[in-house]
């Protein structure tokens, strides 16, 4: 039973658990506990629910329901005055549509899930180790991966093939980060090696927290024979990373599938509806009451008319028995609910349908979102938000990956006050490095890194010509950090560092003759300019992040003892010796332009110990680092003894090379008056690093405010100085609007005006208090003064709730995007979440409304497909609430001339065809093609993205004057027809005043006068626009000569009573006189009021329209602009991975005890990202337009 109603998803939730205990290789005694297995569902439905769930979500929409309602009237005979498929037909099509649409997109998501359920891994099961698919693992079970393998489940590490029990990881799908990690196996199991018989008779049993989103935490126990040991994240392997450069692992499942933290960090999915959707149910609402209004007054005057002057019509129109005024009004209100029903179409909703098809199929189809080097094309992956595009207010963006390549690559360096890296021509003047620029030839040294690139000969000539500094500063790159090298083959060098920064410094020095070779626990190997050399280890000062650097101490082969310390230029300058002011001050110019271009810096000095005193040190160094209480400050207070007194060698400049255009798409954006929130879980320097490369922070800020507070009191003090900096009026409480829509309290922040522009970072830490509920207002408030946010060390929840946090408590439409897994959860809580395809697997793409393969596609997106889609819907809805409501209005003024008797003003097949064939067609090529202005003039003006954040374009107002206007229309064409029919006799002398001549000659002028409208609102004109309005009239004639002939009233006499019709009138030229006549009086005010506005108050697309039509030629690209050097007061931090070095690992000695085995390694040498250095250069879309 149990198993049914999970089928059907209905099966009770389980209680949430308090804490987990587990028993290793004992699925019976953990099945008593009935945790989750390793099965993932990502789907919506399944076969049971699909149905259901998807028609309950579809009537959401009121009118979907409403025609429901009408389709039951219509069955009941006394009331129906109209055929009941004409109801039934086009409900029975939006729902199959739709259905149809839905029931693939989740099959898509079964298939993804099925693919991931069934891999396989190897499973301890009954003392061997078989193949088992991943669904099929449970908690407790043993597993073991191989190289390259994903984390099947959140495993607690046992043993691995390498030295120390350590295995190596990838967690791009987690945080984004491509740079390996480190885990390490307790001592204990680390002895079980892959001695099956040993893992099979392990019977350890864990006790640990519940399921949680937590990232960076794990905490338990490990019992092993009464023995209790701690457990931490560092023994955690979690489900998405990937293992990488280890051979074989052992893993004891501690939680599976949905109880894994990457799935606890997915978010749900969610039944996303657009603004527009939104509004439409609010505007039905009122088309409910407003046709409930219409009705009343018909039956009361029917009730009127009925009593009046009913008694002279009962001898030709008999009442049934019982019959009376009141009935006869009760039954009235019912048939005119249904006549006049068309102000709600129900074809409304199938045309937006295929509009939104048809926009999607744009996107999919643009040569200019295709991205060539991976073969990536764009996707609308959803088909209903496009409209949403024109609307996006806030986008929330991923940093590694998103903006950034993560590929790192030495740029520039300050060596003894002269700096490196840039290229300049006879005249002195820095040239712009482009892929014609001359490279340096590195063919001297055989093992240089073939990637690598560099453009400044002097460099190389100085390292060649033995200048000591040249030589001591590549020395130093050479033998202070914590890499791991592998050297398959004499000369083919792999370098394993902990962060792409690392790798790409160790990397330089390589190409420069210092070619780091070996390492021992005890030694350093390097090839110094062709000549091998061995430096003895004697400590390593590891780098954390108080003390933002890190320090080796080196014995060189002629007995020379050196301390190399590399770090954050503020923590390098404090322990200088005072004769280095002067270099000093030129390195301090240097590393302001380094900044200034959004390098990442670091500063470099050394320092010669004097024996005796380092001897003296280390003895202290070897108590501190034995400590059993507070060991890191001992050991910290132990460094800045030696860490002092330093000679400065200079600074290197490391480019976190950005995706191209991603800085020109910003500040498009940002002249779209969109604001970007950077989320990453990436370190505080790097992420605002990155912000000042992309010109989201700004030298010309007035402030950018940095909140790192350890304490909820702290970090709503900082929160508050920062809103009194920005704004001194602004109050204690936040200014809310109020608001109840649909029995719902909503909280609308507004937005304060604030003079200048202000820049902000805040770390995870910080945020963790600020999205608490008492303070969140304020972050929103101070965050949204900001022209700049920047969230660093963010987890994927965070992401979500900053995400919800806007979205809750802003009126404006946000976007999320992002690449990897990480981003998952933020992507689905966004009103618009968008997919990046890059290096982080497909997690994101898969869970995204809209993909492609690069950042700077968003501006093609938004500024040209959304802001298109956004104009043609608000047309769309504007012209067909007007041909609607003019269309129904001439019902109701034609009641006041029946008697309120519920008669038709027009020929029930003109009822029919109205909307099916007249009108559909012009109103969808006009929804399709047009467009105000085309692609490259969108991106000369930024500004026209504006109104559709406003909703300018289509709102309640906007609604009211289509209502007004409507009914106007429907005055002319209801009454200039009948005053020019009364009494009207033909050329011949015969009466035409007849009830089918005049239906024929309002439904005409009314089909002629809504074309004129929609010409009206035509901007582009193309062959299928003229195709479907020409077509449409001429469809229109050519079925009414056809059904108002004699030979269709032969054949269905009951059918096609307007017998003639058609030919009588049309032939008469005072009905053409009218038909003229009702068109120009139904655009005249339209005209007028345009010409008006547009002299009086243009809008910005009047200015923009007229720009185009003033000018002869299409806008120019802009020129390719040199980056703009600019002298920064903030340098950029210690770049390096977050995470305490290898510095331990390093001098231990015991990674060595077992002979490293030949292994693949993560990228082949041409794919060596730490390697590859070819020149950043940015293309703006402009330039890529022109080229294709």
């Amino acid at each position: 039973m149990g198993s049914l109603l999970s089928a059907c998803g209905l099966k009770k939730k389980k209680k949430a658990e308090e804490n987990r205990h587990l028993r290793a290789n004992d699925r019976e005694f953990n099945f008593s506990f009935q945790y989750a297995n390793n099965a993932i569902k990502t789907s919506r439905y399944n076969i049971f629910t699909f149905l259901p769930l998807n028609l309950f979500e579809q009537f959401q929409r009121l009118a979907n329901a409403y025609f429901v309602f009408l389709l039951m009237l219509q069955l009941i005979p006394q009331i129906s005055s109209l055929s009941w498929f004409t109801t039934v037909v086009p409900l029975l099509l939006v729902l199959s549509i739709t259905l149809a649409k839905d029931l693939s997109d989740d099959i898509t998501r079964h298939k993804n899930d099925k693919h991931v359920n069934n891999r396989e891994v190897e499973v301890l099961i009954d003392g061997e180790v078989k193949k088992e698919k991943w669904m099929n693992v449970q908690v407790g079970d043993i597993v073991k991966l191989e190289n390259n393998e994903f984390v099947t489940a959140d495993l607690l590490l046992l043993s691995s093939s390498e030295p120390l029990n350590l295995v190596y990881i990838e967690t791009a799908e987690l945080d984004g980060e491509t740079n390996l990690k480190v885990k390490q196996a307790l001592t204990v199991t680390g002895d079980l090696g892959n001695d099956i018989q040993r893992l099979a008779a392990f019977k350890g049993e864990v006790h640990c927290e519940p399921p949680n989103n937590r990232l960076d935490r794990f905490t338990g126990t490990l019992t092993v024979s009464g023995e209790t040991l701690a457990l931490d994240n560092e023994r955690i392997l979690l489900r998405g990373c990937t293992l990488r450069n280890t051979e074989w692992c052992f893993g004891l499942v501690v939680f599976g599938g949905p109880d894994t933290k990457l799935m606890q960090n997915s978010g749900k999915t969610v039944f996303k509806r657009t603004s527009i959707d939104r509004l439409m149910n609010v505007l039905v609402m009122f088309i409910f009451g407003f046709l409930a209004f219409m009705c009343t007054i018909l039956s009361i005057g029917n009730a009127i008319w009925e009593y009046q002057e009913g008694e002279s019509f009962i001898a030709f129109l008999p009442r049934p028995d019982g019959a009376n005024a009141s009935l006869s009004a009760f039954l009235t209100f019912w048939s005119y609910v249904i006549i006049l029903n068309t102000v709600v179409p129900i074809s409304l909703y199938v045309s937006v349908e295929i509009l939104r098809l048809g926009n999607s199929y744009f996107i999919d189809w643009d040569r200019k979102m295709y991205h060539v080097k991976s073969d990536t094309p764009a996707q609308a992956r959803t088909t209903t938000l496009n409209e949403e595009l024109g609307q996006i207010k806030y986008i929330f963006s991923d940093k590694t990956g998103t903006l950034t390549q993560n590929i790192m690559t030495f740029n520039r360096c300050s060596i003894n006050g002269k700096s490196y890296g840039d290229v300049v021509d006879f005249a002195g003047q820095r040239v712009e490095i482009t892929e014609k620029t001359e490279k340096v030839d590195f063919s001297w040294n055989p093992l240089a890194d073939p990637k690598f690139s560099f453009y400044d000969h002097q460099l190389v000539e100085a390292v060649k010509q033995g200048s000591p500094a040249v030589q001591d500063f590549f020395r130093l790159l050479a033998l202070c950090h914590t890499v791991m090298p592998e050297e398959k083959t004499e000369g083919e060098l792999y370098y394993q560092a902990q962060s792409p920064d690392e790798g790409a410094l160790v990397t330089a020095a390589r190409n420069f003759g210092f070619v780091f070779r070996s390492r021992t626990p005890e030694s350093i190997s390097v090839m110094e300019m062709g000549v091998p050399t061995t430096y003895e280890l004697l400590a390593v000062l590891d780098f954390n992040n108080v003390r933002k650097r890190m320090s080796v101490i080196v014995r060189s082969p002629k007995g020379r003892l050196i301390l190399y310390c590399k770090g954050a230029d503020t923590m390098i300058y404090e322990r200088l010796h005072p004769s280095c002011s002067k270099i000093m001050e030129v390195t301090t110019e240097h590393l302001n332009e380094y900044a200034g271009e959004g390098l990442r810096t670091l500063a470099l000095a050394c320092k010669d110990l004097d024996e005796e005193k380092f001897a003296e040190w280390k003895q202290r160094h070897h108590v501190a680092s034995t400590a059993m209480d507070d060991r890191e400050a001992k050991l910290d207070a132990i460094y800045e003894e030696i860490e002092k007194d330093l000679q400065l060698l200079g600074a290197s400049a490391v480019e976190d090379k950005l995706q191209d255009g991603v800085p020109q798409t910003i500040e498009q954006l940002a002249q779209a008056d969109i604001k970007i929130w950077v989320l990453t879980g990436d370190k505080q320097e790097t992420a605002e690093n990155i912000g000042y490369s992309c010109n989201m922070l700004r030298e010309e800020m007035k402030d950018i405010f940095i909140v790192a507070a350890n304490t909820a009191a702290e970090v709503r003090k900082e929160l508050v100085n920062a809103r009194k900096k920005m704004s001194p009026e602004s109050g204690d409480e936040p200014p809310i609007m109020k608001s109840r829509l649909w029995g719902k309290k909503s909280q609308v922040v507004e937005d304060e005006k604030v003079d200048g522009e202000y820049g902000l970072v805040i770390n995870g830490h910080s945020l963790a208090f600020a999205l608490q509920k008492d303070m969140q207002l304020e972050l929103l408030r101070t965050a949204c003064m900001c022209q700049t946010v920047i969230c660093c060390r963010v987890t994927p929840l965070q992401k979500a709730q900053v995400v919800e946090l806007v979205k809750k408590h802003k009126n404006a439409v946000t976007l999320a995007i992002g690449d990897g897994a990480n981003d998952v959860s933020m992507i689905k809580t966004a009103h618009i979440g968008v997919g990046i395809s890059g290096q982080e697997g497909m997690q994101a793409v898969l869970s995204s409304d809209f993909s492609f393969a690069q950042f700077r596609y968003l501006q093609r997106l938004l500024l040209v497909h959304g802001r298109w889609s956004y104009l043609r819907m608000c047309k769309f809805l504007r012209y067909f609430f007007y041909k609607n409501f003019t269309f129904t209005f001439v019902h109701f003024w034609y009641g006041f001339f029946c008697g309120f008797s519920a008669q038709t003003v027009y020929d029930e097949w003109f009822i029919t065809l109205y909307n099916l064939v007249y009108t559909a067609l012009p109103v969808i090529a006009l929804s399709m093609f047009d467009q105000d202005v085309n692609d490259r003039w969108s991106f000369q003006y930024p500004q026209l993205y504006s109104p559709g954040q406003l909703n300018q374009y289509f709102s309640k107002m906007a609604f009211v004057r289509i209502l007004l206007h409507s009914c106007y229309s429907s005055l002319i064409l209801f009454f200039i027809p009948w005053a020019a029919m009364n009494d009207t006799v033909r050329d011949d002398g015969k009466e035409i005043a007849d009830y089918q001549s005049f239906a024929l000659l309002a439904q005409t002028c009314l089909l002629i006068a809504v074309n004129v409208q929609l010409g009206l609102d035509t901007c582009y004109w193309t062959a299928v626009n003229q195709f479907f309005l020409w077509g449409s009239l001429s469809v229109y004639f050519a079925v009414t000569f056809t059904m108002y002939s004699n030979g269709m009233y032969l054949i269905f006499t009951s059918s096609f009573p307007f017998i003639g019709a058609a030919r009588n009138s049309l032939s008469q030229p005072n009905v053409w006189l009218t038909i003229f006549l009702t068109t120009i009086l139904c655009s005249l005010p339209v005209v007028a009021q345009r010409f008006l506005f547009i002299q009086l108050k243009p809008t910005i697309n009047d200015k923009v329209r007229h720009k185009v039509r003033q000018s002869k030629a299409m806008p120019l690209p802009p020129p390719r602009r040199f980056p703009r050097r600019r002298i920064s007061t903030r340098r950029s931090g210690y770049a390096f991975s977050h995470a305490r070095g290898y510095g331990d690992l390093v001098t231990s000695g015991g990674f060595l005890r077992i002979p490293i085995k030949t292994r693949p390694t993560i990228f082949p040498r041409s794919e060596t990202p730490v390697a590859d250095s070819t020149p950043q250069t940015y293309r703006a879309i402009y330039q890529e337009s022109a080229s294709s």
